[in-house]
Order: C-alpha cells, then sequence, then structure tokens
C-alpha cells in the first residue's frame, strides 16, 4: 500500500472543522503556512509535496469575507503551481451567495464573479453546503457537489419531535427547503410573509397556516442579524404560536444578532459549524457537519457516488 494520494489543506477561516473533517476521514491535515504580511497581504507556502496528488483545500468564505476568500484563491494558486492533479475548493458556507442576481439597476452579479475567481486561480471542483440559491452551481463550468446539512438537522430534530409542529418559512424565498422539512417531519407548513426595510431590519407582514397552540420550526440558509427570524418570530407569537425554534445552516451572528437572540423570543437557534460560532451562553445548539464534508470528500477522492450523503437516517 503505498502513499494516499489524498491531502486535505485548511485556511484560517474554519480550522477547527477542517480539523475535526480530517479527524473523521482518518487523514492528517496538510502542513501549509497561511500568514499575512504587515501591510495585509496573504503569504502561502504549502510545506509539503503535493505534486501528482488530489488536493482539497476548505476554506469558508465567512467574514472577514474578502481576505478569507483571497486566502483561498492563493492557495489554490499555490497547489496549481506545485502540480497538484486534482484542486477541490471546499466551501462550507459560500460567501456573496445573495448577491446571485441583478435585482436592481447597476448592481454586479457577485457570486458568479466568485465562481470565476475559483476557476480561474486553479480550482478544477467545487464542494460546497447549502447554497442561497441552487443556480448559482450553473455559475461554474467545472463540477459542483451540493450538499445539504438537512441530514443533521433531521437526525437531531428526530430526538427532540414534537405533536402539534408546524415547519415555517421566514420568507418567501425558503418555502422549498420548509415544504422539504415538513414533508420529512410529517409536520404542517406555514409562511411568514415579510418586507425588508433596510440591511438589519426586517418587517414582518402575515402568518400563512395556522400556528395557535403549535411548536413551531422556522428554516433559514442563513441569518446574520437574526432580523428575519425575530420579525418571523414575533409575529409567530402574536398568533398564538408555543415554542419557537429555528433551523440555520450558515449563522454568521453579529453584535446586533446576540442582542436579539437574548430576549428570548426565539426558544432555540439550531445550526451548524460551517462557520466558526460563539454560543455566548445563548441557546444556541451547534452541529457537526464534519461528518457529511468527510464522507463527500472520501467519495470525491474515490470516484464514488455522493447521492447516499443526501439519504436521512430515522425516518
Amino acid at each position: 500500500m503505498g502513499e494516499s494520494r489524498l491531502k486535505v489543506f485548511s485556511g484560517n477561516s474554519n480550522r477547527r472543522l477542517a480539523e475535526e473533517i480530517c479527524r473523521t476521514i482518518g487523514v492528517p491535515l496538510g502542513e501549509a503556512t497561511v500568514t499575512s504580511f504587515p501591510d495585509g497581504e496573504t503569504f502561502v507556502k504549502i510545506d509539503e509535496n503535493i505534486r501528482g496528488h488530489d488536493v482539497f483545500i476548505i476554506q469558508s468564505t465567512c467574514p472577514p469575507t474578502n481576505h478569507h476568500l483571497m486566502e483561498l484563491l492563493i492557495m489554490i494558486d499555490a497547489a496549481r503551481r506545485a502540480s497538484a492533479q486534482r484542486i477541490t475548493a471546499v466551501l462550507p458556507f459560500y460567501g456573496y451567495a445573495r448577491q446571485d442576481r441583478k435585482d436592481q439597476p447597476r448592481v454586479p452579479i457577485t457570486a458568479k464573479l466568485v465562481a470565476n475567481l475559483l476557476v480561474s486561480a486553479g480550482a478544477n471542483r467545487v464542494l460546497t453546503m447549502d447554497l442561497h440559491s441552487q443556480q448559482i452551481q450553473g455559475f461554474f463550468d467545472i463540477p459542483v457537489d451540493h450538499l445539504y446539512a438537512s441530514p443533521v438537522f433531521f437526525e437531531y430534530l428526530a430526538k427532540t419531535q414534537s405533536q402539534s409542529l408546524v415547519v415555517c418559512s421566514p420568507d418567501i424565498g425558503g418555502m422549498k427547503m420548509a415544504a422539504a422539512y415538513a414533508e420529512v417531519l410529517g409536520a404542517s407548513l406555514g409562511m411568514v410573509a415579510k418586507k425588508r426595510r433596510s440591511a438589519t431590519t426586517v418587517e414582518a407582514i402575515n402568518v400563512v397556516g395556522e400556528v395557535s397552540g403549535c411548536d413551531v420550526l422556522l428554516v433559514d440558509d442563513i441569518t446574520e442579524t437574526a432580523g428575519t427570524l425575530m420579525a418571523a418570530a414575533t409575529m409567530l407569537r402574536e398568533r398564538g404560536a408555543r415554542r419557537i425554534r429555528a433551523a440555520v445552516s450558515h449563522s454568521i451572528l453579529n453584535e446586533v444578532a446576540y442582542e436579539r437572540l437574548k430576549s428570548g423570543m426565539i426558544d432555540e437557534l439550531i445550526t451548524t459549524n460551517t462557520v466558526p460560532i460563539d454560543t455566548k451562553g445563548l441557546p444556541v445548539t451547534v452541529l457537526s457537519v464534519a461528518g457529511l464534508l468527510g464522507q463527500a470528500i472520501q467519495r470525491i477522492n474515490t470516484n464514488e457516488s455522493i447521492t447516499s450523503l443526501f439519504r436521512i437516517k430515522g425516518f
């Protein structure tokens, strides 16, 4: 048995997740120097031979987004110039995903620009999780493996199932996701109509569906300020909802979000470790996606199907 051709490296955005992924697949995390010069420029040096290897570079493009994106691009370039056989960019969280269309005049489609940058840097393949919109996969002319965190959520939710559960989307865009959760959990489906006032302020307008006396599960793919979740939870409480929990794939919580979560309007925020998260003693449950991503990396490496990773245990 010769040396494994699989090599996994990590930038600085979520090293703990990268280490956990490596533990689950029994591969050491590759040695690489990823630092900044005094002027802020990123310096990368891969400290081991990767010639002819199948290289996976794990980096979530979470805040500081531009810094972490540049780290990833420079690491990909370094791997390409070191003669890696194949380079897979692993983005547990794909930043800029919300800028995926021209919804007003003279704005960019930054999600497409990021896709172009990854390919230009030398990525041969992308592995990501819970994209804000599915069509971002079409922005790439290289293979994209798109995983869902839902199996991890379902496994956790199965332990705490409620008799009268309503799965609610906090906006129209999340209805498809909410419908999938409702079907698996055998729950009713609801929706909160909202109007966005600014990047941090959201106003809930109406609730579609019966929630009085029910436990509500809000599902969303990303939260930053928790504005959408809070507006939805406030209106659901007014309509008589009993217990409100939220399942969110990517929680990039800022100080505004922590203050809002302190209000107790949401009984539990269930999220994943696609981005580093500090619970600050709040009712935040962090589930690990390391097992899912690790299995996907192994299967890509051995050219196996990753379809079975979408199957849900216990349902």
